[in-house]
């Protein structure tokens, strides 16, 4: 082989473990679908907290449309804590944070479909902020009647998470 040759290997291999090292540490790992015990936070590192982390709206109907719960998510520490990401497990479940002026910041929905904001949410030290969690039963069409089992997923600046759960049971 040529020298010429052997250069333009060496190139497109030393390209290609390039980008795939450049991909590779996009890579965050984001959990949107972590699997608990009902009622049992999933966190790492999080030191945002909430009384009630799984709620079960028991059995709902498509055809009364969308429900929604709302959560308070509380920052015990003496330090502020910012949530920089709100992402759900699923297209048909959004997120708002709500602001203590009552203004409402969102939707934030699951990752992949399409543009999701950043949150950017300064909880200060001590403060709460309520987290309104929206199921939409229709969303998945006539195949969506069933058991479901969604998470919303907070995470803060500096890694850790905060999952909220909703169940129901989905009928026609």
């Amino acid at each position: 082989m040529e020298p010429k040759t052997i250069s333009i290997i060496v190139a497109i291999l030393f390209i290609f473990f390039g980008l795939f090292l450049w991909g590779y540490s996009g890579k965050t790992g984001t959990a949107t679908s972590v699997q608990g015990a009902p009622g049992a936070a999933s966190t790492t590192k999080g030191a945002l907290t909430a009384k009630e982390v799984f709620y079960d709206f028991g059995t709902i109907s498509m055809k009364n449309g969308d429900v929604s719960k709302e959560f308070t998510v509380s920052n015990p520490t003496s330090q502020d804590i910012t949530v920089s990401t709100v992402l759900t497990s699923c297209m048909c479940t959004s997120a708002f944070i709500v602001e203590p002026d009552g203004s409402v910041k969102g939707p934030f929905k699951m990752p992949g479909m399409g543009y999701i904001p950043p949150a950017n949410e300064t909880i200060n030290a001590g403060e709460s902020r309520t987290i309104r969690v929206v199921y939409d039963p229709n969303a998945h069409g006539p195949a969506g009647v069933g058991q479901i089992d969604r998470f919303v997923t907070l995470t803060d600046a500096s890694g850790g998470t905060l999952q909220l759960e909703i169940k129901a049971l989905v009928t026609p």
